[in-house]
């Protein structure tokens, strides 16, 4: 239950951050993070697509280097070839500085 509940404030904060990070791209409709699973699950309405674009992290890890977080994603797919092309080259395998409030949620 604490676990659901915290994923679930995880998630809105997440959408925000995301949304300030790509406003210029489109915007998040739906993101829902899995703490327990690893995986977080992302729908995002794009400009230029006439469908919504969906993203599943299905697997991360987060690391620490002293005070600072990152998150080491892992396998990922996307609903969209050029997509998925995109978080091969350019996600998948790598690690993203995390914000102070994100290391703790996930």
């Amino acid at each position: 239950m604490f676990t659901a509940a915290k994923d679930a404030l995880s998630s809105q904060a997440a959408r925000q951050y995301v949304n300030g990070l790509i406003k210029r791209y489109g915007e998040v409709v739906d993101l829902k993070i899995n703490s327990k699973a690893k995986s977080v699950d992302i729908v995002c309405a794009l400009k230029g697509e006439h469908e919504p674009v969906s993203v599943r992290v299905e697997s991360y890890r987060i690391e620490s280097e002293g005070p600072r977080r990152f998150v080491h994603i892992g396998t990922c797919t996307a609903s969209r070839p050029w997509l998925q092309a995109l978080l091969e080259d350019h996600a998948r395998g790598r690690r993203l500085e995390l914000p102070s409030w994100a290391a703790a949620a996930l």
